[in-house]
């Protein structure tokens, strides 16, 4: 006996295909051999007797008849008949024994081609907490579900509403191994009696995305699934059933399918994070949370497959013991179960967490791993400690800001934390407060350091109390131990120390004028150092003025200039000079003191006029001068003053009057209607108020002017008009100068430039020159054999003149400078032609020879032949009447430079 277990956990996936009414449909299908079903799902009594029937399975043999044979996995147990029955070989009690699989094989004995099925064999008496355990493995019986569109049959007691029935939903497992396609379910309507229908289906999996997953036999409406089902890609599909006639003409209203993915535990849990990272204090209570760890199940969480479980596997290190920690099983969840947590001993510890589906179930369930460190954070459970009862140090006197002692100590706590980081406190020992003892950050030590000046005559010792403790208090129930105070003793050093003056500035009050030699004051100093008999010496160190003079050994202060305090050292009366005082120390200290001289006035300054100058009109209408005096003297050295014009001139008092307005001033005005324009100095006599009066005589610079209608003077009213003003007088003044300067130049340059002219020209007679001709030879340029020639004897050779006989200040420019002169060669008296190319030669090569001969071209002195020569004028070569018959070929024989003038007189007239 077999039939359809529906609470076995087996579900029937089925996407319905869409509507498929196609020329194939037309028409018988071929006939396909292999078992109805890929698997059979049998539910069998508990208890099998032996030979007892238990399930057909169906085969189509599409008429191989006997050709087919059968065989079974489990030939023991069972055996299978040729027409697919299956009997059981012996007595078997199926509650004792695990669900069984049977493997049913059906071969061609002709083709040898095979055919295998599943059976799974499930006992009745099951319970449904084995069935959810995954005891039982799904299955499918023999025959499929039917679904029947509703009846048309208005005679029916069940009158059908358009789509009023309710399908039930098809269960199919995921992840089927097939094969494929795998039949669901049959789909029929009560018109197929008496005509041919075809049927198909529509929805997603079917006719629309993703296609291809569910198809129907358009003829049988067998609804098949095509390949594996993913829950988590897709959980259910809705698809609609029809059903037409050969015409393609709806004989049935659409049913809808609802077909759900049942989930199957093929996915493992996974954790979010591979390491689990969390802390925990150190000495804290079991039952303390820690962290939590979580994963994630792909499977349905509505099920076991996706409902996790933890579990603690391994806790590295076991100290103090193996179960520091557990973890709640659904939550993650962990906390400490036991005490002892430590830092200074087992600074972390390594978890490692199992995550487990199916509620935990060891034999069904799939697992993975994950790491949870956890690190024991520090709390202040140790105090600091002083690794030495007593520290020592020493000091300078007067020295501040330096290092005493380095106090040192251990803490277990971790370091450069608030619970290790150490602060120092004086408890005892300093009452003054001239210590400190600041943390150094890198060491943890604390620095003794002096922040107060130490004196050694007044402590020579001092002796320390130090508490260490930590920047955060200490857990409850830890007190500080002994070693978190130790002992600093300080040994003060005695050092040279300056002396002082006391006091420090010293204020006298004294009168001004004071003569020299006078005694001020005297003005010492003292020498702290009552262990180091010393002698002091004293010395200025300043004194603006060099009003002051001190003995070096008594300090006794004279003075050694009159003491002024109109002096512009003086201010507000108040003279400061400076002394030093040196001690006979090893090295020696020396100390300054301030000595403050306060100037008391005395009448000793006459008033002076002011303002010392004034304008006013021609005509005053009124126009008076306000003047007053000054004094440099105080009051009541000073004013009120007293104001009277002078006697003499007598004009003054006849042209002037002077009229007192207060006590410090007064009036000036003309006593006249009119006085012409100038400048006039009023003598005036002013007198102090001293208890011992003084009178001065000052002049007062009273400029005269013609005035305007709003009386202002015209001669200013003139320049203002013209836009200018003081600055912009004097930068035209000092325009005019340079022009001028200019100007001068210019002239000297024009008259030293007509000098150098005269000089260049002949100072013989017109008709005489013969520079014309001469400077022709430029153009030849100057050689080495045209230079320096002794001219003179060119000129009246009897009458050699001296070189005091040239005018004095007239020189060419391009002579060469004045030098000792060389030894040219001299000719005789009386000159003959031929004796001069002789003397042009000889010049020429002691020219060649002389050091100092400049490359000047010589041949220009030759537009200066001296006066009154007898030889006469060169220039009558240019005469036609002079000489035309003459020889001048023996000019060749003179060298290079007097074949042109042999060309030019003695040629052609070519």
């Amino acid at each position: 006996m077999y039939s359809l277990h529906e609470g076995s956990g087996l579900f029937l996936l089925a996407v319905l295909a869409g509507l498929q009414i196609a020329a194939e449909g037309r028409g018988t299908p071929p006939c396909r051999p292999g078992f109805s079903e890929d698997v059979y799902k049998v539910v069998v009594p508990d208890i099998t007797e032996k030979g007892q029937p238990l399930f057909n399975v169906g085969f189509v043999d599409c008429g191989r008849g006997g050709l087919v044979r059968f065989e079974c996995s489990n030939p023991s147990d069972f055996r299978i008949e040729a027409d697919g029955v299956v009997y059981a070989v012996r007595s078997i009690q199926h509650s004792t024994l695990p669900a069984l699989t049977l493997l049913i094989k059906a071969s061609d004995t002709t083709t040898q081609q095979q055919w295998v099925t599943q059976v799974r064999l499930t006992p009745s008496t099951l319970s449904s907490q084995q069935v959810q355990e995954g005891a039982v493995p799904p299955v499918i019986s023999k025959d499929l579900k039917e679904i029947a569109f509703p009846s048309r049959n208005m005679d029916s007691q069940l009158k059908r509403m358009k789509r009023d029935w309710v399908i039930p939903p098809i269960n199919v497992p995921e992840n089927s191994r097939g094969p494929f396609p795998q039949e669901l379910v049959r789909i029929r309507s009560d018109h197929d009696k008496n005509r041919s229908l075809r049927y198909s289906v529509t929805g997603p999996g079917a006719d629309q995305p993703p296609t291809g997953i569910f198809i129907i036999d358009p003829i049988s409406g067998e609804l098949s699934v095509n390949k594996p089902l993913d829950r988590e890609h897709i959980s259910n599909f809705h698809l609609r059933a029809h059903a037409v006639d050969l015409n393609g003409n709806q004989v049935e209203n659409p049913i809808d399918i609802v077909i759900n993915v049942i989930d199957m535990n093929d996915n493992r849990p996974e954790f979010t994070h591979q390491i689990w990272n969390g802390t925990v204090p150190e000495g804290s209570k079991p039952g303390t949370f820690v962290m939590t760890v979580t994963s994630v199940d792909k499977d349905d969480p509505k099920t076991a497959n996706g409902m996790l479980r933890y579990k603690i596997l391994s806790q590295n290190p076991e100290s103090p013991t193996s179960n520091m920690f557990t973890i709640n099983n659904k939550t993650g969840g962990i906390i400490t179960v036991a005490a002892g947590l430590d830092r200074e001993k087992v600074p972390q510890y390594t978890l490692i967490i199992q995550a487990t589906d199916m509620e935990g179930n060891p034999m069904y369930g799939l697992s993975n791993t994950a790491t949870a460190v956890i690190r024991v954070t520090d709390v202040n459970d140790n105090p600091p400690e002083f690794t030495a009862e007593t520290f020592f140090g020493e000091v300078p006197e007067n020295r501040v800001n330096v290092i005493v002692a380095n106090l040192t100590v251990t803490d277990k706590d971790q370091p450069n934390t608030p619970a290790w980081n150490a602060v120092y406190k004086i408890t005892g020992g300093d009452p003054t407060g001239r210590f400190s003892v600041p943390t150094d950050p890198t060491t943890n030590e604390g620095l003794v350091t002096v922040v107060k000046p130490i004196d050694y005559e007044i402590s020579r010792t001092y002796v320390l109390t130090v508490e260490a403790r930590n920047e955060v208090p200490l857990a409850r129930g830890i007190h500080s131990p002994r070693q978190s105070t130790a002992t600093v003793s300080i040994r003060v050093i005695d050092m040279n120390e300056s002396p002082y003056f006391e006091p420090n500035p010293k204020l006298i009050r004294l009168e001004e004028g004071m003569m020299p030699e006078s005694t001020l004051t005297t003005f010492t100093a003292q020498d702290p150092d009552r262990f180091m008999p010393q002698t002091i010496r004293y010395s200025k160190l300043s004194d603006p003025a060099n009003w002051l003079r001190i003995d070096p050994n008594t300090g006794r202060i004279k003075t050694i200039a009159i003491l002024d305090r109109e002096s512009p050292f003086v201010k507000n009366s108040l003279y400061n000079a400076t002394f030093l005082a040196t001690d006979s120390g090893i090295p020696p200290a020396s100390g300054t003191g301030t000595l403050q001289i306060f100037l008391l006035d005395i009448n000793d300054n006459a008033p002076k006029v002011f303002p010392q100058e004034a304008e006013i009109c021609e005509k005053p209408e009124p126009n008076a001068i306000n003047i007053t005096a000054v004094d440099g003297d105080l009051n009541p050295n000073a004013g009120p003053f007293a104001f009277e014009l002078a006697h003499r001139p007598s004009d003054v008092r006849r042209n002037w009057t002077i009229t007192r307005v207060s006590g410090d001033y007064a009036q000036v005005s003309l006593k006249i209607g009119y006085l012409e324009s100038g400048i006039y100095e009023i003598p005036i006599i002013i007198t102090d108020s001293g208890n011992l009066p003084m009178s001065n005589t000052s002049y007062l610079r009273i400029k005269v002017c013609q005035c305007d209608i709003s009386g202002d003077c015209t001669d200013q009213e003139h320049i203002m008009a013209a836009g200018l003003g003081t600055g912009a007088i004097i930068a035209i003044l000092l325009c005019i100068i340079i022009l001028l300067i200019l100007v001068l130049l210019f002239v000297v340059w024009m008259k030293r430039r007509d000098k150098e002219r005269q000089a260049k020209q002949l100072l013989i007679d017109p008709e005489d020159d013969v520079r014309d001709n001469i400077l022709k030879y430029d153009e030849e340029g100057g050689g080495e054999e045209d230079q320096d020639y002794d001219l003179s004897q060119l000129q009246q050779p009897d009458t050699i003149e001296p070189d005091a006989i040239k005018p004095v200040g007239i020189r060419r420019l391009d002579e060469r400078p004045l030098h000792p002169e060389p030894q040219y060669p001299m000719r005789s008296a009386a000159p003959h032609p031929g004796d001069i190319g002789d003397f042009i030669n000889e010049g020429l090569k002691a020219a060649d020879n002389d050091p100092t001969a400049p490359p000047y071209d010589s041949l220009l002195v030759f537009d200066y032949e001296g006066s009154g020569s007898t030889a006469g004028s060169l220039s009558s070569l240019n005469s036609s009447s002079s000489g035309g018959d003459q020889d001048y070929d023996y000019l060749n024989d003179w060298g290079p430079r007097f074949r042109k003038l042999a060309d030019m007189y003695g040629g052609s007239d070519d």
